[in-house]
């Protein structure tokens, strides 16, 4: 559901979820340079277009299969600790990523609302349950927790910025 939500938002670029989205991916990139990017909003949508087609099936399918009694309630397997520890270091330098005085997350916190501080809030708080859920052996709330996320960084697409530049372009210094 999250992934055919996330695919038509994008790919008919509701409320410029689209730009949006490909300005935060190249804001969130650690190495990435001031230069123009690899690819353009149009490869976004078209990617998240096949997200919106193909969910629909696969929601289709996994619900048939919950309705034939042929879907188990297999629990994940055990996670290594090694693993456990890479994920942590991954997220903690993800979180410092976005939520440093440039960060994507920070920058949502410093313009948004009272919507989309919850939104932030909720997103960093299910990436930090995740890593904690994976690491006690709690396979099913980890997964719970990263679909949150998934949920809150949806809700962050679409809509305006107060931070966007105006139609007219950036006022120069020289004026």
């Amino acid at each position: 559901m999250f992934a055919t939500a996330f695919g038509w938002i994008v790919a008919t670029d509701f409320r410029g979820a689209a730009r949006r989205f490909h300005a935060m991916s190249r804001a969130a990139t650690p190495f990435g340079g001031a230069g123009a990017s690899v690819v353009g909003v149009g490869f976004v949508r078209a990617v998240a277009g096949v997200f919106g087609l193909i969910g629909p099936f696969v929601l289709g399918a996994g619900l048939l299969e919950l309705w034939r009694g042929e879907a188990g309630l297999d629990g994940l397997p055990p996670v290594p600790a090694w693993f456990v520890v890479c994920q942590a270091l991954v997220a903690g330098v993800a979180l410092w990523t976005m939520w440093r005085r440039s960060g994507v997350l920070r920058r949502e916190w410093d313009a948004g609302t009272g919507l989309r501080r919850a939104a932030v809030a909720v997103l960093t708080a299910s990436l930090v349950a995740f890593v904690v859920t994976l690491g006690l052996g709690q396979g099913g709330w980890a997964v719970v927790s990263w679909l949150v996320g998934g949920l809150c960084g949806l809700t962050l697409l679409p809509g305006g910025r107060t931070d966007q530049p105006s139609a007219a372009g950036p006022a120069s210094a020289d004026s």
